[in-house]
């Protein structure tokens, strides 16, 4: 009797034996699995979403020489005199520039150029069209906005009520686009060199006060109507708070010529593409 008691006590530990370690092996399996499951989900969330590295403006090349800023002197988008850029050929020369790689540059980086001596890269220009006319937005805008370039408008802000130049709707409107930026080229656009110093200093801090006020901005380059100005106006400009002024004097812009006697190239109508790059060509060191 007490022989099969025995049997039956080493066959129930036998029995024990062999479910504990089956317990024990599929517990093992379930837990070792777990891990690879979810690093394998890790990776292909990684994979899914890329960390974006914060792009970083390249710095400014410090030249050794003095600069030579092409400024370049439109006016009108249209056919008519020698003041006046048909559109085809304005689309052409943006195309020109977007193609052979120059920076066009704002306002504020002109006048950061020229004052540190300074450029975000070697082929940079100032496009500039005088007056304001309402064909800069249904001619000039189009081409800016196509090619990715920038330019500024020199308004003259007495004449936003007529029908052939700019109202400040238009103004505000192609601003938000950010392809232009607006400065002043004087309230009624007269002889500056012909007014006494005070009728000088009323053309020039008003159409800078209307600029600022209306556009949300702070003014700092005038332009001087037909490029005529002297030493009073010069004097006059720096204490209304303008950082440059721009003439109608052909060729590049130096600081030799003094903050508010700038030079300019003027884009003629008929000009080739060749011409035209001839004229812009220079290399900054």
């Amino acid at each position: 009797m007490k022989h099969k008691w025995g049997i039956l006590g080493s066959c129930l530990v036998l029995i024990a034996l062999l479910g504990g370690g089956f317990l024990w092996s599929q517990s093992r399996s379930h837990t070792t699995s777990r891990p690879a499951r979810q690093n394998r989900v890790k990776w292909q969330a990684t994979e899914s979403k890329p960390v974006k590295k914060a792009a970083t403006a390249k710095p400014w090349i410090k030249l050794k020489q003095p600069l030579k800023l092409p400024i370049l002197m439109y006016h009108s988008i249209s056919s008519g005199n020698q003041l006046r850029v048909p559109k085809k050929q304005f689309a052409s020369e943006m195309a020109y520039l977007k193609q052979h790689h120059y920076r066009t540059l704002t306002t504020t980086e002109a006048i950061r150029a020229l004052t540190t001596n300074s450029i975000p890269q070697k082929k940079v220009v100032w496009i500039t069209l005088d007056d304001a006319y309402k064909d800069n937005l249904t001619n000039g805008l189009p081409a800016l906005k196509k090619y990715k370039l920038h330019a500024t408008i020199n308004a003259i802000t007495g004449f936003t009520h007529k029908h052939n130049h700019l109202s400040l709707a238009e103004m505000k409107r192609m601003k938000t686009t950010g392809r232009v930026d607006f400065a002043s080229h004087t309230v009624q656009h007269l002889n500056l060199d012909e007014l006494t110093a005070a009728q000088q200093k009323q053309e020039l801090v008003n159409s800078k006060r209307w600029l600022d006020q209306h556009l949300n901005q702070k003014t700092e380059m005038l332009c001087y109507p037909a490029g005529r100005a002297n030493a009073t106006t010069h004097r006059l400009a720096k204490q209304s708070g303008y950082q440059i002024a721009l003439t109608t004097q052909e060729g590049f812009a130096t600081m030799k010529q003094g903050h508010y006697n700038l030079s300019r190239l003027r884009i003629t109508p008929g000009m080739t593409t060749a011409t035209f790059a001839d004229l812009i060509a220079v290399t900054n060191r």
